[in-house]
């Protein structure tokens, strides 16, 4: 029976990742800041039976000495290295908090593996991010980075500190470079969420007017419940290696939007130009508006993943269609309006 210590383990990504593992008879352990808002966040999704089974260890990656104690107490097989300040428009306004967490956490987990679990295999949570400014269209595991914003920095230090230590330690240590991956339990902060929150409320009756910055932007968008099982699988591997998992199509916020007020059946329209662009519905009503103040500083316009490699030596293949993941989180806000 293997043990995985799952960081971050309250997110999206924490949620689906230890439901994975239980299936497949793991004893999963994660860690939960003590001042988390959303306390263990989406594990309160997971059946009580299983949640029963995952031991929390409350503390933060940025803490050393909690992160020692921890490895020293512990025997990990797998190590899941998720936890991150992973909001892109807050790491403009506090990078120092985004490199602490994002750089200065990740250190203390490779460290801690290698001093005390030198045989535990390790995953790092990448991310398309780290390209930014793209240098080639669709981006492989061989395309030059060019992040554009704290976050895509400090998650490239983490990449490049995940190999370095792997070359220079022969630690299995894996860089998993993800595309967006959405689903019904995705972060409060994401436009996903705000989009199919939004449209859930509007068709229910709301008044209000969705506002969003960049329609433009487009993203390689595919499900998380999915995705999980690509980072199990660069770890069942017999030699460490990184991979991106992506779905190799890519769509613009204005589609998502468009997709979301589709499964409510509310076809909308779109009028005027730039900042002045507003979305209506067939009775004239105005539901969508640009806020200039959501556009970021330096813009990531188009990201578009080749998980060709992933799906060669992993036998991994993204499924969810568009459409499809944009349906299943709008449901979900619709059953909880």
């Amino acid at each position: 029976m293997k043990t995985a210590l799952i960081t971050g383990i309250s997110g999206q990504d924490g949620y689906f990742l230890t439901t994975l593992l239980l299936q497949k008879g793991y004893v999963v352990h994660g860690i939960v800041r003590r001042n988390s808002q959303a306390s263990i966040g989406t594990l309160r999704y997971v059946d009580d039976t299983d949640r029963a089974r995952v031991q929390i260890h409350w503390g933060d990656v940025t803490d050393h000495v909690f992160i020692e104690r921890l490895f020293r107490e512990h025997d990990f097989d797998e190590v899941y290295h998720l936890a991150a300040q992973s909001f892109v428009g807050l790491s403009f306004d506090n990078p120092k908090l985004t490199y602490d967490v994002n750089i200065g956490g990740t250190l203390n987990v490779v460290n801690a593996v290698k001093e005390f679990r030198p045989k535990a295999k390790m995953y790092f949570a990448a991310t398309s991010e780290m390209f930014g400014k793209v240098h080639e269209t669709p981006q492989t595991e061989e395309t030059p980075f060019h992040p554009r914003s704290p976050y895509g920095i400090s998650k490239l230090a983490g990449f490049w500190t995940m190999k370095n230590y792997r070359e220079a330690y022969n630690l299995f240590f894996v860089n998993g470079i993800l595309f967006n991956h959405e689903s019904e339990h995705r972060g409060e902060e994401f436009v996903t969420k705000k989009v199919s929150k939004a449209v859930a409320r509007i068709s229910k009756g709301s008044d209000e007017v969705l506002m969003v910055g960049n329609l433009d932007a487009k993203r390689d968008w595919g499900y998380a419940g999915e995705y999980v099982e690509g980072m199990w699988r660069m770890m069942q591997q017999t030699e460490p290696d990184d991979y991106v998992l992506a779905t190799g199509t890519t769509h613009s916020v204005r589609e998502f939007i468009e997709s979301a007020f589709r499964c409510v059946n509310m076809p909308i329209t779109w009028s005027g130009n730039n900042l002045e662009e507003v979305a209506f519905t067939a009775d004239g009503r105005v539901v969508v508006r640009i806020d200039p103040t959501f556009f970021r500083p330096s813009e990531v316009d188009v990201l578009i993943g080749d998980p060709s490699k992933a799906e060669r030596v992993l036998g991994w293949k993204a499924r969810m269609r568009f459409d499809e993941l944009v349906r299943v989180m709008v449901e979900h806000e619709l059953a909880t309006v």
